[in-house]
């Protein structure tokens, strides 16, 4: 503000020149419209969309057809049950790992038994 072209008032009063109230005015009309279209909108948009839901018929999509592969499994529950029980016949049970090497597998306790006693084997190449 240019303090030199202020004349100073003979008595009391307020500064005059510090808010422009058309501009001020101008915003607040100009805001009060922006709130009543967005308002506007809103309705719309809402009435739209409860127009959609008064259809409440749901689509019956088959899965197998809809989605690609690789496909969620759809009893993971049992599916890991049957892996679990693999392992566990892996782990607590007999087997050939290589016949004609003669190596075979034994029950895990039993090999945990079996390497307190013996002590791990060393590879080749190091001392004891």
């Amino acid at each position: 503000m240019d303090e030199t072209r202020h004349v100073p008032s003979a008595g009391p009063g307020h500064e005059t020149t510090d808010v422009n109230v058309w501009a001020v005015g101008k915003f607040m009309i100009g805001l009060a419209v922006v709130c009543l279209i967005s308002l506007a909108l809103l309705l719309v948009l809402v009435k739209f969309f409860q127009s959609e839901q008064a259809n409440p018929q749901a689509v019956k999509v088959d899965p197998v057809t809809l989605f690609p592969q690789p496909r969620l499994q759809r009893t993971p529950a049992l599916d890991l049950r049957a892996v679990r029980a693999e392992e566990d016949k892996l782990l607590n049970g007999y087997g050939w790992v290589d016949p004609q090497k003669g190596l075979v597998r034994i029950p895990i306790d039993q090999a945990i038994e079996v390497l307190a006693k013996r002590g791990m084997p060393t590879p080749k190449g190091q001392k004891k």
